[in-house]
């Protein structure tokens, strides 16, 4: 779909990680597609001294390698690189943002958007410097994670960079909240009236969420040790998801009603008491072990991470939702780095039925998984009979995997966060109201935490986390999925 709107998507950090491995491609992917206005620019700020040439020379050693190869074309690639500026900037000299200014208004008016894929800590003076030229009048800006360390440092942003944009102005940004198989999680819920009647306490008895990556820290040592697994995926991916998963239907799928509903679920998770955090959250960090054949160290191995270090790499938790719809249900929350996998799902698990009248019932039970990476998919498991004699049943499957019933090619999520910034749309960012809710049901398990005299659990690196997270499923009566299998 083209985008009419003429814009310029200014990116603070041009020249970081993010940009590189994230922000360019997908914007590649929007021009290759045909979704950015002829007139679009794209205007890279870093400190590195840099002129256009050479940091297009950059794109190319740096960012072409992220582009997917398989349908590349160097004709697109040439005009894409056309719509790119550069502009070395300086935070802490107010004189290079007035230079940017000039430069901004040098190119074609429209919307213009202003990308910080920065540290938190320069989200506030960026802001200030872009108000201090004039820059933040009408424009967007978008905000990446982690915003803040907790609910007093996410506030302090939020106000300072309240005073200068206006909440509609402001897009936080979630990549989860992009991913096609999140956007199928509501029309499988909220376009289809067979699941609608099921999705409640009375006929679900547990749902997990589960994030695992087989990564470690990947050389962000210093950063990592600083934020952890709660604040790094928690506090915004798991929660943000959490709330998709148990939300009431939305009055439209528009921002704000979309917003309303996932608030309504942060505001009804049950508070975490100190003298249960115990029973309800599972830290662990990894140790040294074997991933597919390639021995990694352990996290307090790291590079910029202390020998000594608490920093927990691996987080489950035990959630539950006070209100009717789900009142009981244990929610089951798993993130955690060098797992055994890299996968990121949702299960129902569904109740068994009340009498077995056909006789002894195999393992396992209806359940539906929603998978989210690698592969987005949505499988629905029941029971059928299996062919001959007597009543012998087996768990079967249906399976929806998009990439083989949908043959257009699928966006991936930032390339269409990006275009829902450029075109206004607020539905898939995060309020402030929802961020706030988010870190104050966190906050108690980081206090916590920070005053206990014993470390996160060890768990060896290719493996599944420690122990603990699945007894406490096996209280429930339950486990992971994996382990089922």
């Amino acid at each position: 779909m083209q985008n009419d709107s003429s814009f310029t998507f200014v990116l603070f950090g041009g020249t970081g990680d993010l940009a590189m491995r994230k922000i360019l491609p997908a914007l590649y992917e929007a021009h290759k597609g045909g979704m950015l206005d002829e007139s679009g620019k794209i205007v890279a700020v870093a400190r590195v001294a840099h002129d256009k040439a050479e940091y297009l020379q950059w794109i190319e050693e740096h960012v072409r390698g992220h582009v997917p190869k398989s349908d590349f074309d160097e004709t697109v690639w040439q005009g894409f690189l056309s719509r790119i500026e550069y502009v070395q900037l300086d935070l802490s000299k107010q004189g290079d943002f007035v230079l940017l200014r000039d430069q901004l208004l040098a190119l074609p008016s429209g919307i213009r958007v202003f990308y910080l894929a920065t540290g938190p800590s320069l989200f506030v003076p960026i802001c200030r410097a872009l108000a201090d030229v004039g820059l933040n009048e009408g424009a967007r800006i978008v905000l990446e994670k982690p915003l803040g360390y907790d609910l007093a440092s996410s506030n302090a942003i939020n106000d300072a960079v309240g005073e200068i944009f206006a909440e509609e102005q402001i897009y936080r940004i979630d990549h989860y909240l992009g991913k096609e198989s999140v956007q199928n999680l509501l029309a499988l819920r909220f376009g289809n009236v067979l699941f609608e009647p099921l999705w409640r306490r009375e006929w679900v008895e547990s749902i997990q969420i589960t994030i695992a990556e087989e990564l470690g820290v990947e050389g962000r040592g210093d950063f990592y040790n600083q934020t952890g697994a709660l604040r790094d995926m928690v506090q915004n991916h798991l929660l943000q998801l959490l709330s998709i998963v148990a939300m009431e239907p939305p009055h439209a799928i528009e921002s704000d009603s979309v917003r309303d509903e996932k608030l309504r679920v942060l505001r009804s998770l049950k508070p975490v008491q100190r003298g249960d955090i115990s029973k309800v959250a599972v830290r662990g960090q990894y140790h040294a072990g074997v991933i597919r054949g390639t021995h990694v160290p352990a996290y307090a191995a790291e590079k910029g991470v202390p020998p000594d270090s608490s920093t927990e790499t691996f987080v489950a938790l035990k959630v539950e939702i006070e209100n009717w719809r789900w009142a009981g249900v244990p929610f089951f929350l798993r993130t955690g780095k060098r797992l055994a996998d890299r996968v990121a799902e949702i299960v129902v698990n569904f109740r068994q039925v009340p009498h077995p009248a056909l006789g002894n019932m195999p393992a396992g039970q209806n359940r539906l998984v929603i998978r989210l990476q690698p592969n987005e998919s949505i499988r629905l498991y029941c029971q059928a009979k299996q062919p001959g004699e007597g009543w012998d049943l087996a768990q079967v499957h249906l399976d929806l995997a998009f990439d083989q019933f949908f043959k257009e090619n699928r966006m991936e999520a930032y390339q269409r966060l990006l275009l829902d910034v450029i075109n206004g749309r607020l539905a898939l960012f995060v309020r402030r109201d929802e961020q706030e809710a988010a870190w104050r049901w966190v906050e108690p398990i980081l206090d916590e935490w920070a005053t206990q005299n014993k470390g996160p659990k060890p768990y060896a690196a290719g493996t599944w986390g420690p122990a603990a997270a699945s007894a406490m499923l096996a209280q429930h009566g339950t486990c992971w999925l994996e382990e089922e299998n």
